[in-house]
């Protein structure tokens, strides 16, 4: 579906019809002097969007953290205890 930006005055005037948009699939961007400043997106979608954020950050944090070079779990301890 697509995704539409709109004013606030505008959004304010209209909100039942965007709403019904919304529910259709449609993704309604709502600015005010043509900044962004919220979105209106379907119920699933924001559950989607929230589940694909989350798992890239996970990626993130995971790609940072690595136990040692090529060292196993067995030899890690064994060097925190000297």
């Amino acid at each position: 579906m697509g995704q539409d930006s709109i004013g606030t005055f505008e959004a304010k005037a209209q909100l039942s019809q965007l709403l019904d948009r919304v529910a259709l699939g449609e993704t309604i961007t709502i600015t005010r002097h043509g900044t962004p400043i919220a979105r209106l997106v379907p119920v699933n979608e924001m559950n989607r969007s929230a589940a694909r954020e989350a798992t890239k950050e996970w990626k993130q944090l995971r790609a940072g953290n690595r136990l040692g070079a090529g060292l196993s779990i067995k030899a890690l301890r064994a060097q925190g205890r000297r």
